[in-house]
């Protein structure tokens, strides 16, 4: 028997897997994009109320650059904890 028929085999897992991986990448590019200091229109707003802070461009592209290393790092362990 393959362990592709049991039921909680590596294949369950692999949506769990390409999901967490593309939000990683996603998040990835978007502090690529916050560290550029890209105008990102509605983006950018987030987060204000009236008038835009200068300084929160670094603060969005650190926080977005750790959900992606975390959605990364959790993708590589789901991932390899199915093997």
């Amino acid at each position: 028997m393959s362990s592709a028929s049991f039921s909680g085999g590596a294949g369950s897992r692999r949506p769990l897997v390409i999901a967490l991986a593309v939000i990683g990448v996603v998040f990835i590019i978007l502090a690529i994009l916050f560290f550029a200091g890209v105008n990102m229109g509605p983006l950018d707003s987030i987060g204000h109320s009236g008038k835009v802070a200068s300084g929160s461009h670094g603060i969005r592209g650190s926080l977005s650059a750790v959900i992606g290393v975390v959605a990364l790092a959790g993708a590589w362990f789901a991932n390899r904890k199915g093997r």
